[in-house]
């Protein structure tokens, strides 16, 4: 059992020195890139309308506020000012999102945002989305690298194309530090032991952002509700999660086999859904022995197993606010075929651990 064990960690550390680094290495690339002609559509856009400050910052080689879809999809979170005369409220009535209300409708003039302001004291998402849209399509024009980059069109997110490889959406938001919202108040379960007061206390003092996109309710069409509201994202409390052992090169080996094996028809995989999958795994073993390098084959057939599970039943619950199914509005055929893909992986690991070289 341990010689099988002590195979398998042998072959993974391979495959995350030979492939996960070059993937890194090649992502990495592809973000510096994108980001100098996103930055340059996003100077545009402050001198047209200065409310929109680009918040895309290099810090220790990491943009803040970029997460990576896949290797040629990334969402760029644009960090808005001045959220200070809302009350955040967020009731359940729409599961993943929330809404921004005038704390007292005396103020609302004094708001940075005040024409975005419904009737009923609403800051709407689709309102600042659609203005930003506008100015971002004439920025695109203006931009020198105009040549290269364009609007993605038929969708009222705002997303460039951009050397006819990659898209990027840019997404207007309000960072909330501070407060926990009611949605995911069950979190930490009582009953579970990782991830410690301390990191709990971490986690949540990194708080969450507020996005303007597009968040669709069961039948698929937008409310007027919805479209006022802004969707619930947690990237930085997540992060920090998954500090400490072998938790983040579990999640970039996750994310080479995803890019290598699971792009699949209908998208049914990206790399949010494997992250999700890691952080549960880290709750199922929740010892920090459990996370030891030499654990490392163990939590990856824990987690594939688990994604099977997830296809199969056509469910996998986002991980702070588990009414939010990460797989709706997905084409059950894209799921079935990316369980049947994922177990031929499974199997292939678990059997023969040698085979890594190739896959």
């Amino acid at each position: 059992m341990l010689a099988a064990q002590a195979k398998l960690a042998y072959h993974l550390n391979k495959y995350y020195t030979e492939k996960c680094q070059a993937r890194k290495a090649a992502v990495s690339k592809t973000i510096r890139d994108v980001c100098k002609v996103v930055s340059d559509v996003l100077k545009e856009v402050e001198v047209q309308e200065p409310r929109f400050i680009s918040s895309l910052n290099e810090l220790d080689n990491r943009y803040e506020g970029l997460e990576v879809v896949s290797p040629t999809e990334f969402e760029v979170v644009l960090y808005l000012n001045q959220m200070g005369v809302f009350n955040f409220v967020d009731d359940g009535s729409l599961p993943g999102c929330a809404v921004l209300k005038l704390s007292d409708g005396r103020k609302r003039s004094m708001s940075l945002w005040v024409e975005f302001i419904t009737a009923s004291g609403y800051l709407s998402a689709r309102k600042i989305r659609s203005r930003f849209q506008t100015l971002v399509a004439q920025a695109v024009d203006k931009c020198s690298y105009r040549d290269v980059v364009k609007m993605v069109a038929d969708t009222s997110e705002v997303k460039l194309r951009i050397r006819d490889r990659y898209v990027v959406q840019i997404t207007p938001a309000f960072k909330c530090t501070g407060i926990w919202p009611r949605s995911a108040a069950h979190w930490p379960l009582p009953h579970i032991p990782w991830p410690g007061p301390n990191r709990v206390a971490e986690v949540k003092a990194e708080g969450f952002n507020l996005l303007s996109k597009e968040c669709y309710s069961l039948n698929g069409k937008q409310s007027s509700a919805e479209s006022d509201a802004w969707v619930l994202q947690f990237a930085e409390a997540e992060n920090r999660l998954l500090l400490g052992g072998c938790r983040k090169k579990c999640l970039s080996v996750l994310k080479t086999l995803r890019d290598r094996h699971l792009e699949l028809p209908g998208q049914p995989l990206n790399n949010y859904h494997m992250k999700t999958l890691v952080s549960y795994e880290c709750e199922k073993h929740p010892r920090e022995s459990d996370w030891d390098e030499n654990c490392l084959g163990d939590r990856l057939n824990g987690i594939l197993l688990q994604l099977i599970s997830c296809l199969q039943c056509r469910r996998c619950p986002h991980y702070f606010l588990p009414n939010l199914d990460l797989f709706q509005g997905k084409p059950h055929s894209a799921l079935e075929n990316a369980a049947k893909q994922t177990w031929r992986l499974a199997r292939e690991i678990l059997t023969n651990p040698k085979s890594l070289e190739k896959l």
